[in-house]
């Protein structure tokens, strides 16, 4: 039986991500979207309110069609002199 695979849109920094994949951790979702997990975390933005998954990067997020969610940075910035 062919099954045809639901593809899921969702959102990183603005930018349109997709997958079939129905959960997807966040080292997931930010190395889809070109974003480097070990020097940012992500957010999931819902309404007004955010979601931070900076202590969870492994747990997976059951997606649904039009997620949003924002990488925030967390490496080291460097300083002028």
């Amino acid at each position: 039986m062919d099954q045809k695979l639901h593809t899921i849109d969702y959102f990183v920094n603005d930018e349109p991500q997709s997958t079939t994949e129905k959960e997807l951790t966040p080292v997931q979702i930010m190395t889809k979207a070109g974003i480097d997990p070990d020097t940012n975390y992500l957010i999931e933005i819902r309404g007004n309110h955010q979601i931070s998954y900076r202590d969870k990067p492994n747990d997976p997020i059951k997606l649904h069609e039009k997620m949003k969610f924002i990488s925030n940075f967390i490496g080291p910035t460097p300083v002028s002199l």
